[in-house]
């Protein structure tokens, strides 16, 4: 069966032996257009069921009224708290949201932006994937003269607004509660180092280690992808170790949930042979046993405050303004898988 042609402004005209000008005048309240060709044009538009073409409209506007977010994963609570957040902001400004996943793609990254710098959105906010190294597609972004927010995984290398917590501060939060839960052996699952927050949670854990006399042993230190499976990976590898840790400091939860499934497989008491800390406040964090201790990195003021940025820069029409770096106290949720205590 052959698709629905599309009624356009031509067709509306033909059927009222006007010209297509005057019916673009009547659709959008031209003084000069009468007030009986308006209402025959907009009575017939109805009737057709024309849809104005809103790429058309945007092109004439210079003004398209869409976002794009991109997010590093969909199915992540803290990730799609963001994004409900900022939708949420933008649509009370008449904005609408595209998103967009990266599923922790470059690749895939790249094509995003160019889809969207395709459909001319008037902005992009963005979280950076795990496999990111090389920034050139972000600054494409600004070189098309559109305003890029990044939050969370946002990198100073772009100069642009972006929005966090303080991933240095997190890190000594949880390392001075595990000590203060006689914890000396402290193994940390990290990201990859060449992103930013990652960078900076490592370098708050050595950092805290130092500050309590504790050692810093490369054998305690891992990197990936903080996915469940890496959890499980990672603390297996650990397991290994000829003196196992007493503490696990995972900076994403479901590393941290993977981790635990391997504990109790292992029959290894949480937390009183082997304590745990997540990073995320995911909501099955709460509810599995035991639950887990994490850091509450506050995605819903993320989310309000990444909108408030896009349109500060947006109204202002200012790319040139040095940019805004928005840093949010983080908060340690202290659960039983580290409550010895």
């Amino acid at each position: 069966m052959a698709n629905k042609k599309n009624t356009t402004i031509k067709d509306i005209a033909n059927v009222l032996g006007i010209t297509p000008s005057a019916v673009s005048k009547a659709l959008s309240d031209h003084p000069r257009i009468s007030v009986k060709t308006k209402e025959a044009v907009r009575e017939t538009a109805k009737k057709m069921d024309y849809r104005p073409n809103r790429l058309a409209v945007s092109l004439r506007k210079g003004k398209s009224n869409l976002v794009g977010v991109i997010v590093p994963r969909a199915k992540s609570n803290f990730f799609s708290s963001i994004v409900e957040n900022i939708e949420k902001s933008l649509n009370q400004e008449g904005y609408n949201v595209i998103i967009t996943q990266s599923n922790e793609s470059y690749k895939k990254e790249c094509s995003n932006i160019d889809a969207l710098l395709q459909i001319q959105v008037d902005g992009i906010i963005a979280s950076i994937s795990n496999d990111t190294t090389d920034l050139n597609h972000y600054k494409k972004i600004e070189q098309n003269g559109i305003p890029l927010i990044m939050f969370d995984r946002g990198m100073k290398e772009l100069e642009v607004d972006s929005v966090g917590i303080n991933d240095y501060l997190s890190s000594h939060l949880v390392i001075e509660h595990l000590t203060k839960q006689s914890c000396k052996r402290i193994a940390h699952i990290g990201g990859y180092s060449h992103i930013r927050i990652y960078k900076n949670r490592l370098k708050g854990y050595k950092n805290a280690l130092k500050k309590y006399n504790l050692p810093i042993l490369e054998e305690l230190i891992l990197e990936g992808d903080l996915t469940k499976q890496d959890g499980r990976k990672k603390m297996t590898q650990l397991l290994k170790l000829t003196k196992r840790p007493d503490a696990v400091y995972a900076s994403g939860d479901y590393a941290a949930l993977g981790a635990l499934q391997v504990l109790l497989e292992n029959n290894i008491r949480v937390p009183e042979d082997i304590a745990l800390v997540g990073f995320s406040n995911e909501p099955f964090t709460s509810l599995v046993t035991p639950s887990i201790t994490t850091v509450n990195q506050h995605s819903e003021k993320i989310g309000q405050i990444a909108a408030e940025l896009f349109l500060k820069k947006n109204l202002k029409s200012d790319l040139e303004k040095a940019p805004e770096y928005v840093v949010l106290e983080p908060e340690l949720i202290i659960r039983e898988s580290s409550k010895r205590q």
